[in-house]
């Protein structure tokens, strides 16, 4: 089965994880896909074959050579984003991109289209894998997980091909932060992997962002509003305020590259009490701990403002930039660079503007940069992917594999 075959297969799964679930998997239904995955595992020959009961699989392809080779993993996360629903996807290919608008969907009229997304036209030529508008694809990340097993596929059918032992591994719950929470990564075994999650082909990460998320609780004081002079306290109105004590132009929608930001994911509540939700997020760890501290520093000035009690922030830390733990290992970059330039592959060495289970895992001691996977426009009801790219991703894992024996 080639790699958009096996991609259109496992769409079809429905595996959205859940925020705030004390528990890995979030979503049991993510033991379908992770079901399925073991069993095709197993039936192309792979060994050591393992789905946990945390919904992670495990197995490894052996070496076809005695010499001395680092053994590589090659990781993907089955899961999908929470917010918009992977549910009866309805994926099918456009053949031969001309470059034009898409329509995804007659009967309600729904347009993926150039002026909102000048990039199509990068993709002209190619075969693209759509929806129909009304569900995410699920590019991210069941085309790298597509690309692994047609890569493990291959290298199992034909042992002439020499190469060292190769480790794959496939994690829930990524789209929520959990992805690492329970990988065993002694049991997995490899000397470093590369998480095929990445966007088009020539994509290559090893610098994510350091991230944290904060909740910021604030308590009011409901008086009737005939007699609140000098007395009500609208904990909705405080949190305005307290929004706008962040510096408006260090949000998502005004940076990029390596500007961190400020992100208001989540706000609710009334005159009694109200909640704002942040992710924050910079590349460099000194203004990173900055962002923390502006956070904290304006939820002291809303307690100086209204009373001590009014205001707390609850600031955790999610994951770290994946650099300081790569850089020491840079020859995994650099073979990959190389690979790709082989194979006439223009690389696109660029941060990531979030993190991937790369991130935390190279912090519990397994070196994991990002590689391309195909997708594009994630995270959304215009998400697609090529399926012409897909298939030569497929094709430089094999020689990426090769290339530590040669």
């Amino acid at each position: 089965m080639n790699t958009v075959d096996r991609f259109l297969k496992y769409v079809k799964y429905d595996t959205n994880s859940l925020p705030n679930i004390d528990k890995v998997p979030s979503t049991e239904k993510q033991f379908d896909l992770a079901r399925e995955l073991a069993k095709e595992l197993r039936e192309m020959g792979a060994e050591d074959v393992i789905l946990s009961e945390y919904c992670y699989v495990y197995a490894t392809i052996p070496a076809t050579t005695k010499k001395q080779v680092p053994t590589v993993g090659f990781i993907a996360h089955m899961d999908t984003i929470p917010e918009i629903s992977g549910k009866d996807v309805k994926a099918r290919i456009v053949k031969d991109y001309d470059g034009n608008d898409i329509l995804l969907n007659e009967e309600k009229d729904i347009w993926m289209t150039v002026s909102q997304f000048p990039f199509l036209k990068d993709y002209k030529g190619e075969d693209l894998v759509v929806t129909d508008g009304t569900t995410l694809l699920g590019a991210d990340d069941k085309a790298g997980v597509a690309e692994i097993m047609a890569m493990a596929e291959y290298l199992l059918d034909h042992p002439e091909i020499e190469h060292g032992t190769i480790k794959i591994g496939f994690t829930p719950d990524e789209e929520v932060g959990h992805g690492p929470n329970e990988f065993d990564v002694d049991g997995f075994g490899a000397d470093f992997a590369y998480t095929m999650d990445g966007g088009p082909i020539g994509s290559l990460n090893y610098e994510t962002f350091n991230a944290a998320s904060a909740v910021v609780k604030i308590k009011g004081l409901s008086v009737h509003p005939g007699s609140a002079k000098d007395q009500m306290r609208n904990a909705a109105l405080i949190a305005t305020e307290f929004n706008a004590l962040l510096p408006a132009n260090e949000i998502p929608a005004h940076t990029e590259g390596y500007e961190g930001f400020y992100h208001l994911t989540s706000i609710k509540g009334g005159i009694e009490e109200a909640e704002l939700e942040y992710i924050i997020r910079d590349h460099d760890m000194e203004k990173f701990e900055k962002r923390k501290e502006t956070m904290r520093m304006a939820c002291d000035l809303i307690n100086f403002r209204y009373g001590e009690g009014t205001c707390t922030a609850e600031i955790e830390d999610s994951y770290y930039n994946m650099k300081e733990k790569i850089l020491p290992r840079f020859e995994i970059v650099e073979k990959v660079v190389s690979v790709f330039k082989k194979m006439g592959i223009e690389p696109k060495i660029e941060p990531v503007r979030g993190g991937t289970d790369g991130s935390r895992l190279s912090f519990m001691g397994l070196p994991c940069p990002n590689l391309c996977a195909g997708g594009a426009n994630g995270h959304g009801r215009f998400e697609f992917a090529s399926a012409t790219q897909m298939e030569k991703i497929t094709e430089f894992m094999i020689e990426l594999i090769k290339s530590f024996c040669e």
